[in-house]
């Protein structure tokens, strides 16, 4: 049945064993007509672990993987916030960690979605005129706003009251009729029952065939945007996505591979068929909404994602085709191509103070991927790295420090000469996450016209996960100035390099 507000449509259905009830859950909502050629279909699986779609009957995702872009990351882990539903979908939705949109569980308390709203709720600010759908069968995401929260339009169940297998379907008939009979300009279709059957069966044969529904069921999402009358004169989008992986038995929260396993698929105009990029984050769905739509996000809206397609400048991500596997680090897989110790073009590595012996992997500055660094120890906040992409630089003394050593962790990552001649101002800008202990040090120093470098960045407390930007004035009558990054410790934490930038003006 449809009941009208002020700005939302919402269809709910009150049970199962009633045919006419079944029938009425399916009522086409009355949507506003689309604006817009340029059109968005998102569609979240819950609880989908990236690598299990080959071993499904999925011909569907595999057709899109084959027509669009693939990107493959790890989610974050406690005390961020847990590998739970309530963050994941808060991140897809609004584009920024949870440390910014305050989820951190499945209670979604602390969530501002206020300063960070979901793409819906910024879409229907800036571009009311667009007609904008949702359809979900697990409420809170509707109750708190994650996901329908400025959708002209929400179809709205109770797939933890009703079950998820019906509900899932009412869900895809629904969303086939919107696509097909209406004109909806972005649509945001959530299907639960994969996660369900993960936390009952396990990522067995149940769940393989749970995916397998869910792969037919975005298979008659896409037919009927195929059937649309009006659909050679417009440019459509599909994003498919999932918000948390499972372990093998079932079940999510915690910070092992299975369950921080997210993934973003993507077919749409712009969108590179086949590619597979490494730096792919799962924030990025927002932002490829946007993109698609030709909307430039406002910097003040704090985004941390950016569209799907387009590829990382960082020197660090040169490095991903030279990455090796495990030496010394047994927890590893022998399969993960995850570190090097050769650095990008211009950079180099000082370790003449460095210690002798240690794990080979991390013996001075390293190059590594989250997969590789985050597997060497849970719990200790490695996971909560999010804001490096692909290949990143880190200095860690507590990993080194596991295999017989002597002397100090000592070493020095700088970047190439800069050219600064005829300026007043020059910008050092990077990511970071540092943990602090007692006993070890990590400084930021520039050097001018290769001279001693001076320390303009000292770190003496936990810098979780954030960009920084340092400003200095070029001294008169300097042409270059190189920045080093020296850590030093013995057996304590590490620190974590990404995205530097040096600018002139």
């Amino acid at each position: 049945m449809l009941a009208a507000t002020a700005a939302t449509a919402a269809l709910t259905a009150t049970g199962l064993a009633s045919p006419a009830a079944r029938a009425a859950t399916a009522a086409v909502p009355d949507l506003p007509d689309g604006t817009s050629r340029d059109k968005v279909l998102v569609v979240g699986m819950d609880g989908v672990r990236h690598d299990l779609i080959d071993a499904a009957d999925t011909p569907r995702l595999r057709a899109m993987r084959a027509a669009g872009t693939f990107g493959a990351s790890l989610l974050y882990s406690g005390p961020m916030a847990a590998t739970s539903s309530g963050p994941g979908w808060s991140t897809i939705s609004t584009g920024v960690w949870p440390d910014k949109h305050g989820v951190r569980d499945n209670s979604f308390a602390g969530r501002d979605y206020g300063r960070y709203p979901g793409f819906l709720a910024r879409l229907h600010q800036v571009r009311p005129q667009l007609s904008l759908f949702a359809a979900v069968d697990w409420k809170p995401l509707d109750t708190y706003g994650t996901v329908t929260a400025g959708a002209d339009a929400a179809l709205v169940l109770d797939g933890d009251r009703d079950g998820y297998v019906a509900h899932d379907e009412t869900i895809t008939a629904t969303t086939e009729a919107v696509l097909r009979d209406r004109n909806p300009d972005v649509a945001f279709v959530y299907l639960g029952n994969t996660d369900v059957v993960a936390h009952a069966s396990g990522t067995g044969s149940r769940f393989l065939q749970a995916l397998a529904v869910q792969d037919r069921q975005l298979g008659r999402m896409l037919d009927a945007v195929e059937a649309r009358p009006t659909r050679a004169d417009e440019r459509w989008t599909v994003i498919v996505c999932t918000d948390h992986g499972h372990v093998d038995r079932g079940g999510h929260g915690g910070s092992s591979i299975p369950e921080r396993m997210t993934f973003v698929l993507a077919t749409g105009p712009g969108i590179e068929a086949g590619a597979r990029p490494h730096d792919t984050r799962l924030v990025d769905v927002a932002a490829t909404v946007f993109h698609q739509l030709g909307i430039d996000p406002d910097p003040s809206w704090g985004l941390d994602g950016r569209p799907l397609q387009q590829r990382s400048a960082d020197p660090f991500d040169s490095l991903v085709g030279s990455l090796a596997g495990r030496v010394d680090e047994t927890g590893i897989p022998a399969g993960v191509l995850g570190h090097t110790h050769t650095p990008p073009a211009g950079w180099s590595v000082a370790d003449n103070a460095m210690g002798t012996g240690g794990v080979a992997e991390w013996r001075g500055w390293s190059f590594t991927t989250d997969e590789f660094w985050s597997r060497t120890h849970r719990d200790q906040w490695r996971e909560l790295n999010v804001r490096s992409r692909g290949v990143f630089a880190v200095a860690d003394s507590d990993e080194w420090d596991d295999k017989a050593n002597s002397g100090r962790f000592d070493s020095t990552l700088v970047t190439p000469a800069h050219n600064v001649a005829g300026a007043s101002r020059v910008t050092l800008d990077y990511t970071t996450h540092y943990r602090q202990e007692s006993g070890q040090a990590a400084r930021v120093l520039a050097s001018f016209n290769g001279g001693t470098p001076s320390v303009v960045r000292e770190y003496t407390a936990d810098a979780v996960s954030r960009p920084e930007s340092l400003a200095l004035d070029v001294p008169a009558g300097a042409s270059t100035v190189a920045f080093h990054f020296h850590y030093t410790g013995r057996n304590n934490w590490y620190w974590v390099l990404d995205d530097v930038r040096v600018g002139a003006r």
